[in-house]
């Protein structure tokens, strides 16, 4: 994986005819150039060592059934090492074109041809919202540019990244590790930090349960940055406030009330629904149902 400069083209047509082949799904182009901040920073080509792309992938859980996204693919080691130990399918992203034909090369020499697909692209123009997985290693100026983008990933999708971070968005976990320092003869160390795409809550939910006091209607308005959110939940014309909430890809929790009203929420959010148990106080199991308010983002 390299930290790329940046440049603007289209992929060949041979090339997406390829990845077709291949049975996998291009990054497509996505918004006019114009739309996209410039950035101008001319970086090296840097290659990530063995170790470092063995704890990227171990960082992300990469299986056999992922697709791994790889931006910056350089000469295509992180996407290739996925095919070819782990039998993940990938797309690598790479301006150079020079490298795409490089890591094409290396792809076929793995025999992992049919699961390694390379695209002369754009990252800020590239649809990468097939990815179960993406990899990177960019300078953190274009990774606070693709934050929303990867926001915006189906919740549960895991990212990792090579040293650099995602603008405000705070890393779930992170490893520093030894690497080889090949010119100097010493050891440096690396970073890998490691996120999970939110599922998105921010807005107003309502829902029914049952409590110790019969069937009650409860009205959530939740507030939400990043992996972090906040709020109030109104019961019988009481309001509470959220306690101890926390979100890891599509699974939220949190908590209401106190003493004998204590309700212990959580569950699996998908599009506009949240579906899973409450625990009453008493220790009493019950299924629960909620849905954002029409309108709400």
């Amino acid at each position: 994986m390299n930290m790329p400069s940046i440049r603007r083209y289209t992929a060949a047509t041979a090339l997406l005819g390829l990845v077709f082949a291949a049975g996998i799904l291009p990054a497509q182009a996505a918004d006019d150039a114009a739309d996209k901040p410039k950035i101008t920073e001319e970086t090296p080509y840097v290659t990530s060592p063995k170790n470092v792309v063995d704890t990227m992938l171990r960082m992300a859980g990469v299986r056999a059934n992922d697709f791994v996204i790889d931006l910056g693919s350089g000469d295509g080691r992180i996407v290739i090492t996925a095919a070819d130990e782990l039998k993940a399918r990938g797309i690598g992203i790479e301006y150079d074109p020079n490298l795409v034909k490089l890591a094409k090369k290396n792809a076929k020499i793995a025999g992992v041809s049919d699961r390694a697909v390379f695209l002369e692209q754009d990252i800020f123009k590239s649809d990468f919202s097939q990815a179960t997985v993406i990899t990177m290693y960019l300078l953190p100026q274009y990774n606070a540019v693709l934050q929303p983008s990867l926001l915006a990933l189906k919740p549960g999708t895991r990212i990792v990244s090579h040293d650099y971070g995602i603008g405000d968005w705070e890393p779930e976990a992170k490893e520093v590790i030894q690497v080889p320092e090949k010119k100097v003869g010493l050891k440096k160390e690396s970073v890998i930090l490691y996120w999970v795409v939110p599922a998105r809550l921010q807005g107003s939910w309502t829902a029914t349960v049952q409590t110790l006091n019969g069937a009650k209607t409860l009205e959530f308005d939740i507030r939400q940055k990043n992996q972090r959110f906040e709020g109030t939940a109104k019961i019988g014309g009481r309001e509470w406030p959220i306690e101890r909430p926390y979100i890891n890809g599509t699974y939220v929790s949190f908590r209401i009330g106190e003493g004998d009203d204590t309700l212990l929420f959580s569950g699996h959010a998908a599009s506009a629904h949240i579906n899973g148990q409450v625990v009453l106080s008493n220790n009493r199991n019950l299924r629960w149902r909620a849905q954002k308010a029409a309108g709400a983002k």
